[in-house]
């Protein structure tokens, strides 16, 4: 069984290729509002690394938001036309758990406008809802925090997203319908289009 993951929902794109239960390729880079031009040239880097054919590939698994309002549509149109074209399951999972991964961890991720994307995770699950807070509001119950810290005036902490979307495989939801997977943002549409 071959899977590829990919990321593009924050500043970082993440791909990996999962072969069963190991990571045989990946690429993770700080890439900025360039992850639509960097994402195919990558991705076809790691298929001839991992010497794969599009054909090869059994499943997808993407980062569903919340995060960047165009990235995380970036990773998903990828993945849906995919999906849609080569008849292959389509998975998601939630953003802010990807960045936790087994951790025991606050994830704290950039929302702009004095506010970030949150949740408290632990052995991979979410311990309540994935929020939007102002910075000022946003709690220090976990014994580590992952993300953004530089917001709170710390040294930011980040994780490898592939190995985490390894480690989370039990936590990939179906899709039952591929043209039906949207992205999950916790903010109105409107407030992204405020350039802050």
């Amino acid at each position: 069984m071959i899977t590829v993951c990919m990321d593009t929902s924050h500043v970082f794109l993440a791909l990996g290729i999962i072969r069963d239960d190991r990571v045989i390729a990946s690429f993770q880079e700080s890439c900025w509002k360039k992850q639509s031009e960097e994402i195919f040239p990558q991705l076809m880097r790691l298929m001839d690394e991992a010497g794969l054919q599009p054909e090869d590939i059994d499943s997808v698994v993407i980062s569903g938001g919340p995060g960047s309002y165009t990235g995380v549509r970036i990773a998903m149109t990828v993945a849906k036309v995919f999906c849609s074209m080569r008849s292959v399951p389509l998975y998601t999972i939630p953003t802010l758990l990807l960045y936790a991964g087994q951790k025991d961890c606050r994830v704290v991720l950039d929302a702009r406008g004095k506010r970030a994307y949150t949740a408290r995770c632990r052995a991979g699950k979410m311990l309540g809802e994935q929020q939007v807070l102002p910075l000022e509001d946003i709690p220090q119950d976990a014994p580590e925090m992952v993300g953004d810290l530089h917001l709170l005036q710390q040294e930011d902490c980040w994780p490898d997203l592939i190995a985490n979307f390894l480690a989370l495989k039990e936590e990939w939801q179906p899709a039952e319908n591929v043209h039906l997977v949207v992205p999950e943002y916790l903010k109105g549409s409107e407030a992204y289009m405020v350039k802050k």
